[in-house]
């Protein structure tokens, strides 16, 4: 779970409030409860172990309909690596198709910000970064992995070594992609030649940065690449939906 530094309002209880309309974001709720609840919709977006509902746990339902929309999401998380291995040409073939997808698009579009979330160039370098961390630094042992076009959370700005994103930066498209097609064949070459042994071991971090220093499971790491390959190449696609639909 990450950590959060706006107002602590845990064990906290709402009675009697009207939250219609509301929004939550990057909020934490473990083991959060709600009584006597009613709406009409309620819209979750977010990583949970159990959504439990009227005593009903949602989440293999949930997961089930995942699988039968993105039967790749079967392999998420993998577990050994074959299953690395054939999920990684799986995620490259999503991102190929939605690369396309976006270049229809007036580049001016594709530093457009829906709903106050990353713009379809700004995702593509928060990729970079993830990349640049979790491979690059964390497995590889790079002593200087990152590029001034990371794009990591705000929240990982105040580590040392973590470069400061430029808010006014808008580099090309093409740009983006040539820095991304260079960690993407480091990841396809790592994953072609990955081991179960070195799957089950660890890497240590060490220096200024992100992740921080300290002892990390491989596992532990390639899985945030190819989760986060994933799910933003999901975000991106609904937000392509609406910037097409103008």
């Amino acid at each position: 779970m990450p950590e959060f530094r706006a107002q602590d309002l845990s064990g906290s209880v709402f009675d009697e409030v009207d939250l219609t309309g509301a929004v939550f974001r990057n909020v934490a709720l473990e083991d959060a409860t709600f009584r006597g609840v009613w709406g009409t919709r309620l819209d979750l977006d977010g990583d949970f172990d159990e959504i439990v509902y009227n005593g009903v746990d949602l989440m293999p339902l949930w997961r089930a309909e995942m699988v039968r929309r993105h039967p790749e999401f079967a392999l998420l998380p993998p577990h050994d690596a074959d299953a690395f291995r054939e999920l990684w040409p799986r995620l490259e073939a999503l991102w190929s198709a939605t690369v396309e997808r976006a270049r229809a698009l007036p580049p001016g579009l594709l530093h457009e910000r829906v709903d106050g979330e990353w713009s379809f160039t700004e995702t593509l370098r928060h990729l970079l970064f993830v990349h640049d961390a979790w491979l690059r630094r964390a497995v590889l042992h790079e002593p200087a992995p990152y590029d001034e076009l990371d794009l990591a959370h705000d929240d990982m700005h105040a580590l040392d070594g973590v470069p400061a994103a430029d808010p006014a930066a808008r580099p090309s498209l093409d740009h983006v992609l040539a820095l991304r097609e260079e960690r993407l064949a480091i990841a396809r070459g790592l994953f072609e030649t990955l081991t179960d042994d070195a799957l089950s071991g660890s890497t240590s971090v060490t220096g200024p940065g992100y992740p921080v220093a300290d002892t990390y499971a491989v596992r532990r790491c390639l899985r945030a690449v190819v989760n986060e390959e994933w799910w933003h190449h999901r975000f991106a696609v609904r937000d392509l939906t609406v910037l097409e639909a103008g």
